[in-house]
């Protein structure tokens, strides 16, 4: 059609590239929430300092998984074989990550509704597990990623899946759950840090100093067994940019030696800035916080989840999900796409609404900027 201006490799990389902005979006946007429930039984000792937690995220938390909806939204509408493997294939994972993201608003919604200690210590828990629970989950799903997924499509493009649940948990997978859970949590920390005073913001920069330690020396050991403990998977047939959407045109193996998933490394030396921003954002995030410096901390720490989301995306290129079991079967960014039309009207309805969602996100915190206090909570009957 000649009024389509983009070419089909074009659109396909611009719809990854705006697949890496949104989890992006959702790790940073949503991720402080996570990171604040996460945190609650630990940062805050009284019923009024949990209460105060929870009011930080409190106006914020419904808007900021917006960014979660988008992400999966593109998947399902550019990327259905992602959708369909990925949904299917982690079934209970899925399941699991959304069962903490439904505690979570429940849990602010019904913890104030009554005064018994019991009962708000009991919702307490259910935040904390709604916080924790899907930060883990999504880190072991990217550390499946790296490792293979054990899926293959027959010759009607009919996908099986040969996986389990638990063997999802590998040592691997489980260290990359724990990254995602300390950096969401340094993360928090310095949200606590920038919208509290007091006890809270001295145990939030205590604990998130910590927890972004641990997210740079467990980033670190995940990039050596990467590189020397990963072969990585590789295209063994002439790449088509701009072919049909069908895994089986293509042939792929995994490779024979470790430091596969580095070659991109070296052909595109540029793309380092992002491991070495993951590192050194959480190292610049535990010294701002140590220092009560919460607004830097927050840019550092946000900084540093981009950078570890994205050392992901640009080592696996043109890998969406590969299989262990088949990896011809691998989904790629050539081969795993919408159609040449889907794709195009989708990025002009994205050029139209996503300046809205970022204008909007910006009005609504400046609105709120400033600390959360005792005071505010209780002028305003709107409180958790």
């Amino acid at each position: 059609m000649e009024f389509i201006a983009l070419d089909y490799t074009t659109l396909r990389v611009i719809w990854w590239l705006l697949l890496g902005i949104l989890l992006v979006g959702w790790a940073v946007m949503d991720g402080f929430d996570l990171g604040v429930g996460t945190l609650l039984p630990f940062v805050a000792k009284t019923d009024e300092e949990r209460r105060l937690v929870i009011n930080t995220v409190g106006p914020v938390w419904e808007g900021n998984q917006v960014w979660l909806v988008l992400g999966g939204g593109a998947i399902f509408a550019a990327w259905p074989p992602l959708y369909a493997v990925s949904f299917s294939g982690f079934y209970l994972a899925v399941f699991a990550m959304l069962f903490g993201l439904i505690l979570r608003p429940v849990g602010f919604k019904y913890r104030s509704k009554l005064p018994s200690k019991r009962w708000r210590d009991n919702w307490d828990r259910v935040l904390f597990v709604g916080g924790l629970l899907p930060g883990l989950i999504a880190g072991v799903a990217v550390g499946n990623v790296l490792l293979g997924v054990p899926f293959h499509f027959d010759d009607t493009l009919r996908v099986t899946y040969t996986g389990s649940f638990f063997g999802l948990l590998t040592p691997f997978a489980l260290i990359a759950g724990l990254i995602s859970v300390a950096m969401l949590v340094s993360h928090g920390a310095a949200m606590l840090v920038l919208k509290t005073d007091g006890p809270v913001a001295e145990r939030a920069a205590r604990y998130g100093s910590i927890a972004a330690i641990i997210s740079f020396v467990l980033f670190a050991a995940a990039g050596a067994w990467v590189a020397f403990g990963l072969p990585g998977y590789q295209i063994t047939s002439q790449v088509v940019t701009d072919g049909p959407t069908n895994p089986l045109l293509k042939t792929a193996e995994l490779g024979s030696a470790a430091g596969g998933w580095l070659r991109n490394y070296s052909s595109m030396p540029a793309t380092l800035v992002f491991p070495v921003l993951g590192l050194l954002g959480a190292l610049a995030s535990a010294v701002l916080l140590r220092a009560r410096r919460g607004g830097l901390a927050f840019i550092a720490s946000g900084a540093s989840i981009a950078g570890i989301i994205l050392t992901v995306g640009f080592a696996i290129f043109p890998f969406l999900l590969p299989s262990s079991s088949q990896p011809t079967s691998s989904l790629t960014v050539w081969d795993s796409s919408s159609s040449h039309l889907t794709l195009w009207v989708m990025l002009l309805a994205t050029a139209i609404f996503l300046p809205i969602i970022l204008a909007y996100t910006t009005w609504v915190y400046r609105v709120l900027k400033g600390k959360t206090t005792v005071e505010d909570m209780d002028d305003n009957p709107n409180a958790y």
